[in-house]
């Protein structure tokens, strides 16, 4: 039998502080890029990617509720998720401008269903969206994987609100 935990009546901590200890999580850094309707491509930064399954080969990212991008990610049948390596930090940080045309000046070939990947990452997962499921304040992404490639180098590492040189 499973009986849920009582929660705590109160939080001990403020957003900023749960942030901040997050922070001291180093993580990958990933850029999601999709293609619209109209033929254009759109793509953000993100940090929160795992893996999740083996078979079925399966990966998940989230994104803010708020994001203008979320009715693009929630209806498109794909993306491509691309872990950026080392050298890439400009591309994070480009991808998650405001800027209106993002892949300005970015390298990139096309997967099977036409979804941007970036040339230089250190790996690239296309993936059909096949679930979603709202927590909180963002959308959890599941992606079936239906096709990868990598190459061996150096990640970009995040942790506590910069991007970390790489150790030679």
């Amino acid at each position: 039998m499973h009986t849920r935990s009582p929660r705590a009546a109160t939080r001990e901590f403020d957003t900023r502080h749960f942030r901040q200890a997050l922070s001291q999580f180093a993580t990958g850094v990933t850029v999601i890029t999709t293609r619209l309707a109209d033929g254009t491509f759109l793509g953000l930064t993100a940090s929160s990617f795992n893996s999740v399954s083996l078979d079925p080969a399966l990966v998940l990212w989230s994104l803010a509720n708020t994001a203008t991008s979320m009715p693009v990610f929630s209806g498109n049948s794909h993306y491509v998720v691309n872990i950026l390596s080392a050298e890439q930090a400009w591309l994070a940080e480009q991808f998650a401008s405001k800027k209106k045309d993002r892949f300005d000046g970015v390298e990139y070939s096309l997967s099977r269903t036409g979804h941007p990947i970036l040339v230089g990452a250190s790996a690239w997962f296309e993936c059909h969206n096949r679930s979603r499921y709202p927590e909180g304040d963002h959308v959890i992404f599941v992606g079936e994987v239906e096709h990868c490639e990598f190459t061996p180098q150096a990640p970009l590492v995040f942790h506590s609100g910069q991007f970390l040189a790489p150790s030679k």
